[in-house]
């Protein structure tokens, strides 16, 4: 809601030099957002000038200009600018005579968009100054030539500045309203508002306004259909005005003030309408009478039915749209726009003015049934005070009898039909300081009440409240306490930080995955968090290692059809955000999630527990049931590489990331975890055979499970993708991982003795994982073995056929003393032992 300061002073009195930023954050004070200001971007000289004279000059590109004598000053007098009373001016314009009054920007103006006045040399004259139009003053968006002061009813002294005179010096808060505040989309709502921050005197706008008795043009209330039990008008009120001028200007004060608050000017009696829906909050329609067959009927659209908005669009309306009618048919959508039958136009002299209030859900549901926001739609939706209606109607007949010489009928046609009183609330002695944490006294709390509009009665157990017929939102005790707190000031809540209770903390599995997460992000990764809903291909291809279908969850409402199944596996919502970062460019990526999969049993079905009911907490065994009806939701992690994990540059070409690089990945995760994690040559589906590896996890009782995957994506698979051809993707069960780790990691001291280092080579058959053959070497080499890693396979020349050649370095360390070769020799030879046992492995001499 934009509220220009002139027209808020109006109904409220602004402190003397009150900026925007004073307005604003009294406004912030009562719980209204601040979203900007707004002026005309005008800066001066800009002054009222007279026509004295002009030549019209043809030119060669068949344009005509004329070239004008303008005075901007009396007689004898310097101009605002410091120059001459008269002025040589260019000007393209045709719409103008001498002897006119206009407004003259001098050099050293400045119009809205920067744009700078200078006097320069065009057309072969020096143009000292511009006679400006509507639109490049900001008052409007036609340019149909220069502005006439005659033509908006002034006739002010020449040298006058033109910026007060034509209200743009004018500057506007704007405010962001709430859906349960729809009162404060008006000037009366926003005074009120700003009274109660400051306690400044408000003076009501309504109060200024004469309704006078029903007894003129015919309406009536048909609802056949309400919805929610409601009919959808409840306050229908007419008057008529005859003989207006529609073709009369509109006010330069109304005009800019109706710019400022975001509307433009369209004709005089369309912009009253829009000025008292502005100034009162109600929405107002004008008719044009002799246009009107028979009196008017409110009720539901016919099947089929049709209506031509203003809009100039013709639109099929719906069973529960509210329409305006007379005999012929529907000749409005009820609160949301008028029909073109009916429009006021030029020859309109007669004019039927209509406020209403109308049902918001009702209004709501047309405006968006229909792709049809408007302003009228906007408070209705929100909810208009309903003893509003009538005042804004004789509010918008005083303004057409005023501006558009217009003359109004006595009567007014009238119908209240069975709208809801608001009902009145009673609020115990201390709810507030409870509900609050705020001692607020008695006298505090009637007085926050009665300034919000409430009519307030204490009684020996409390206050019996009635809400403000302008505040639907205020419904309970609670509401009650709000309007005090908020009216009193929030600055009086204190803000007190809650103890923690002692010995509690983040949980192991908590710390755990923290650690894993921060070392998988210090090794080079990125995090990332994809969408749980996938398609069903992804799910099959990665939530089972042989491409089957496996049971998952159905979205009820997917987002997207083509994925609405919750994910089985985070591979694919990897791949995806990996495919996006690709088509922008990005195409080295190191990628991960933490995440849940959700994992049903097969044949069981879920969701079937209900909740319990009020609000009481459910029992052990409902709690139970509850649980029950949720499928399993492990914690994995996911990984994807792609791109080069070393750049090329000076002396080192790239290295492309792959299997490798996953595997260092799952080789964090094991450091992260203090668990021993053992990689075998595995198989799956959505993998490159001979590059996939199953991981395995050995639990305390020794006891190995398959915990994940990890390897590269099948080229087929990338290639329809659109990836690169390698792509390294591991996954893993994080749970499984935790549960395997326990909730104690012990770690061992640094040892301040040198190691002794050797290198050990097997000659073990080729069929054999070298990885399996790094374990026996642990094994055998006992705990002075500090450190393995396998830096060599050679196959070919000395190896005999079908064999390798694995060389591991091996490092060697004791807590308490310096080890001897021989100590370190005897735990290597013991590791070969060891490995010869268990595949007949040899010492390569």
């Amino acid at each position: 809601m934009r509220v220009p300061l002139s027209w808020l002073a109006e109904y409220v009195d602004l402190p003397v030099g009150a900026s925007i930023a004073d307005v604003h954050a009294a406004l912030v004070k009562v719980g209204l957002e601040e979203e900007g200001s707004h002026d005309f971007d005008l800066q001066g000289p800009i002054v009222v000038g007279q026509v004295l004279e002009f030549v019209p000059e043809p030119q060669s590109n068949g344009k005509t200009i004329r070239w004008c004598q303008v005075r901007v000053a009396p007689e004898g007098q310097q101009a605002a600018d410091g120059g001459a009373d008269v002025r040589g001016i260019v000007c393209g314009a045709g719409n103008f005579f001498e002897g006119d009054k206009v407004v003259v920007t001098l050099p050293g103006a400045v119009l809205p968009g920067g744009f700078a006045i200078a006097a320069r040399k065009t057309y072969g004259h020096v143009s000292d100054g511009m006679i400006a139009s509507a639109r490049e003053l900001g008052l409007g968006e036609d340019h149909d030539g220069i502005l006439r002061l005659s033509t908006l009813g002034l006739d002010p002294e020449v040298g006058t500045d033109a910026l007060p005179l034509l209200g743009l010096d004018d500057e506007a808060v704007e405010v962001n309203v709430t859906p349960d505040r729809g009162y404060a989309f008006s000037i009366r709502g926003i005074a009120r508002e700003f009274s109660n921050s400051t306690g400044a005197a408000f003076r009501d706008p309504v109060a200024r306004v004469t309704p006078v008795a029903a007894n003129g043009f015919p309406v009536a209330i048909h609802d056949e259909a309400p919805i929610r039990g409601r009919v959808g008008a409840t306050v229908f009120v007419t008057r008529v005005v005859r003989g207006v001028d529609p073709t009369r200007p509109s006010p330069a004060w109304l005009v800019s003030r109706l710019k400022l608050a975001g509307i433009r000017s369209i004709s005089l009696v369309v912009d009253i309408t829009n000025y008292v829906m502005l100034e009162f909050g109600q929405p107002i329609h004008g008719y044009d009478l002799d246009a009107l067959q028979g009196g008017l009927v409110v009720r539901r659209a016919a099947p089929g039915e049709t209506l031509e908005t203003l809009d100039g669009q013709t639109r099929t309306l719906h069973a529960e749209d509210l329409v305006i009618a007379d005999d012929r048919g529907a000749i409005g959508l009820a609160g949301v726009m008028g029909g073109a039958s009916t429009e006021i136009g030029d020859g309109t002299t007669n004019v039927l003015v209509e406020s209403a209030n109308f049902d918001p859900v009702s209004i709501a549901r047309t405006a968006r049934r229909h792709k049809l926001p408007s302003e009228a739609s906007r408070r209705f939706e929100r909810g208009v005070d309903p003893a509003v209606a009538q005042p804004a109607a004789a509010r918008v007949v005083e303004l057409l009898e005023t501006l558009a010489g217009g003359t109004a009928d006595d009567g007014l046609g009238s119908v209240h039909h069975e709208h809801p009183e608001p009902g009145s609330i009673v609020l115990p002695f201390g709810f507030v300081q409870r509900l609050v944490g705020v001692d607020f006294t008695s006298d505090e709390t009637a007085h926050a009440l009665a300034e919000i509009g409430a009519t307030v009665e204490e009684t020996s157990a409390g206050f019996v409240v009635t809400p403000p017929s302008w505040r639907p939102d205020i419904t309970d005790k609670a509401s009650l306490a709000e309007e005090v707190a908020r009216i009193v000031g929030y600055d009086r809540i204190p803000s007190i930080l809650p103890v923690a209770p002692p010995g509690r903390g983040l949980t192991v599995s908590q710390v755990t995955r923290r650690r894993t997460a921060d070392v998988l992000a210090a090794g080079g990764l990125t995090e990332v968090l994809a969408y749980p809903f996938v398609g069903a291909a992804m799910n099959r291809a990665f939530g089972s290692p042989r491409d089957e279908e496996v049971p998952a969850i159905r979205v009820a409402n997917p987002l997207d059809a083509e994925a609405a199944l919750l994910r089985t596996s985070l591979i694919p919502g990897l791949i995806e955000i990996a495919r996006r970062n690709l088509s922008r460019g990005l195409t080295d990526l190191g990628l991960f999630e933490l995440g849940l999969v959700f994992l049903p049993e097969t044949g069981r079905e879920y969701g079937q527990a209900e909740l319990p009911a009020g609000g009481r907490l459910p029992d052990a065994g409902e709690l139970a049931e509850l649980h029950g009806g949720i499928p399993p939701q492990p914690r994995h992690i996911g990984v994807l590489v792609l791109g080069n994990a070393v750049d090329k540059q000076p002396g080192q070409p790239a290295v492309p990331a792959g299997i490798a690089d996953v595997l260092d990945v799952v080789r964090l995760v094991e450091s992260a975890l203090a668990v021993e994690l053992r990689v075998a040559a595995g198989s799956h589906s959505a993998m490159h055979p001979g590059r996939t590896a199953e991981v395995f996890v050995r639990s305390a009782d020794g006891v190995e499970r398959s915990v994940g995957f990890a390897g590269e994506l099948l080229p087929t698979l990338t290639h329809e993708l659109d990836l690169p051809r390698v792509v390294g993707v591991a996954e893993l069960d994080l749970d499984a991982l935790l549960a395997a780790a326990g909730e104690a990691i012990e770690v061992a001291p640094i040892s301040g003795y040198p190691a002794a280092t050797q290198d050990l080579s097997l000659v073990v058959d080729a069929s054999i994982p070298a990885g399996d053959v790094e374990r026996a070497v642990v094994e055998g080499a006992g705990e002075l073995l500090e450190g393995i890693r396998l830096v060599d396979d050679y196959r070919g020349t000395g190896v005999p056929d079908a064999a390798k050649s694995l060389t591991f370095a091996l490092r060697f360390r004791a807590p308490d003393r310096t080890l001897t070769a021989a100590e370190a020799s005897e735990a290597k030879l013991g590791g070969a032992a060891k490995a010869g046992e268990l595949f007949a492995a040899t010492v390569r001499e």
